[in-house]
């Protein structure tokens, strides 16, 4: 009910087959699928986002979150997309919500490029991921961040849903990112162990 009752609010199309466009990646990206409504509503009744966030989206797909977190919130938001069909969907999605909401669409931005290419920007404070890709791809973006940070110094945030051990692992033991806090959707937790966010704040 919830997919149905955003995407009609908002004016876009996010729903579909999680395998949707899965062919075309590299073994290294995983297929397409959109963080749930529902599991959106737990992360920002703990979360917050404010107006002077940018947030960017790894495998952002048909642009969900991106649209979800300007039209509550008016963060900037940028959606990343290696596939072209999602890419394109995404831009679609931008036009609908634009002709919705009537906001002006220059915070909403989406980029169809291999993840680690992505230019970090030095207003980027917010990262997501919905586990998109492999740990080698997570490792190389994450560095990429740090990069930024040395050379724009400000306070940034990683945000994982349906979290990997990998991704885990990786920023706990090899990096200086801490963990801030965990949400746990609490109808789903129980049969599902990675049903949660891991909101990491670099110490």
């Amino acid at each position: 009910m919830k997919e149905h009752y955003y995407d009609k609010l908002l004016n876009i199309n996010t729903r579909g087959d999680r395998l949707e466009g899965a062919a075309k990646k590299p073994h290294r990206y995983y297929p397409y699928e959109p963080t749930p409504y529902s599991a959106l509503e737990e992360l920002f009744k703990n979360y917050e986002v404010s107006r002077f966030d940018h947030v960017v989206d790894f495998g952002c797909g048909k642009g969900r979150l991106n649209f979800y977190i300007h039209y509550f919130y008016y963060a900037s938001v940028t959606g990343i997309e290696m596939n072209e069909t999602l890419y394109q969907e995404a831009l679609e999605n931008s036009k609908t919500f634009g002709r919705k909401t009537k906001n002006r669409l220059e915070r909403i931005q989406f980029h169809c490029c291999l993840a680690e290419e992505y230019t970090i920007s030095p207003s980027d404070n917010r990262f997501y991921f919905f586990n998109p890709f492999s740990i080698q791809v997570f490792r190389s973006i994450i560095n990429n961040i740090l990069i930024s940070i040395e050379n724009h110094e400000r306070d940034v945030e990683v945000i994982l849903y349906y979290p990997s051990q990998d991704y885990i692992y990786y920023l706990e033991n090899d990096t200086s990112f801490e963990l801030k806090k965990e949400i746990i959707l609490p109808h789903d937790y129980l049969r599902d162990s990675n049903e949660r966010f891991l909101i990491y704040r670099l110490g």
